[in-house]
């Protein structure tokens, strides 16, 4: 399994650090040049690795950690995005009226198609992403919903791996919006800083 970062902004470097703590190969990739990312790439570790968005696209799992009204141009970068998993790590305080009446992931959802859509990663500020996640016997938890079952496991997989608990919350408009904005109000699972006791 290969992974990307799209947007190397403090969500981005959080989550490479995430992956850098675990020896796990990552590509960063944003609007600016590989080259003006290498040296923040490097400084967070031998396995990240900054490359231009069309290259980096070629990574089986995508991390979306751009400001929301960027994923358009992002979703632009390739035709079709079938077998690609999308981990939605963006936030969106814009009216609802402005989405479709939509959550957010299931709105941006709609540009990339043919991928699985997973939202993930999205709830923490930055600061606390970016520390590890393993705390005194208990893991970090990272809420993860989808309407697409089958694409969660994998994403909890990759969770479990970087050293968070996974919590499945379901569908997006079920479970999934207690950890959206919806038209300027945050949901209620967004900021809790939660940790899961090994079993």
């Amino acid at each position: 399994m290969s992974y990307t970062i799209v947007g190397f902004g403090k969500i981005g470097q959080a989550l490479a650090h995430a992956f850098a703590r675990k020896n796990i190969d990552v590509t960063v990739a944003s609007r600016r040049p590989p080259e003006v990312l290498a040296p923040q790439a490097r400084a967070i570790g031998p396995t990240v690795v900054a490359r231009s968005l069309r290259d980096a696209l070629e990574a089986d799992t995508i991390i979306l950690a751009v400001p929301f009204e960027q994923h358009r141009e992002v979703a632009k970068a390739l035709p079709d995005w079938k077998g690609k998993t999308i981990i939605d790590a963006m936030n969106s305080l814009a009216p609802l009226e402005e989405m479709d009446g939509l959550l957010s992931s299931a709105f941006a959802a709609k540009a990339f198609t043919g991928a699985r859509f997973v939202k993930a990663f999205n709830h923490l500020i930055a600061a606390t992403l970016a520390t590890d996640p393993v705390v005194e016997g208990g893991h970090r938890v990272v809420f993860l919903s989808s309407d697409d079952e089958d694409a969660t496991a994998p994403v909890a997989a990759l969770a479990k791996q970087l050293g968070f608990a996974p919590v499945k919350l379901g569908k997006i408009n079920e479970g999934g919006a207690l950890v959206h904005a919806r038209g300027r109000v945050w949901g209620p699972l967004i900021f809790q800083d939660l940790f899961k006791k090994e079993q």
